[in-house]
């Protein structure tokens, strides 16, 4: 059964830092692209970044490009997001989500696996 399990979330302010983790079981993890996705109340779930299985290619939504990275540690099954200079419009919940044989991408439809999310709230 696969798992994938967020932690790390939480009440920040503005201009703060948090570190996302997913802990992943139940796969072969270097067999899946990671990647983080976001939704705000009353929004579409937005993806934040994906990590393939080298952990040599990223590829982030141009909103949060150069305040998160995304990283991976294949022996610990664990992908992370730094979250960096963060802001009141990054205040959602944070799911990890996994997608076979590494096809990514930015569309949600192409991951196969998600976890139960994790809140983020950053206050003005």
């Amino acid at each position: 059964q696969v798992q994938l399990v967020e932690s790390g979330g939480g009440l920040v302010q503005a201009g703060g830092s948090l570190r996302l983790s997913c802990a992943a079981s139940g796969l072969t993890f270097t067999s899946y692209a990671m990647a983080w996705f976001r939704q705000a109340p009353g929004k579409e779930r937005e993806f934040v970044g994906v990590i393939y299985w080298s952990s040599r290619s990223t590829a982030y939504a141009d909103s949060v490009k150069g305040r998160f990275t995304i990283s991976r540690d294949n022996a610990k099954n664990t992908v992370y997001l730094q979250m960096n200079s963060l802001k009141p419009q990054d205040t959602a919940v944070y799911y990890c989500a996994a997608s076979r044989g590494g096809r990514g991408g930015s569309n949600h439809v192409a991951y196969d696996y998600w976890g139960q999310g994790t809140q983020v709230t950053v206050s003005s």
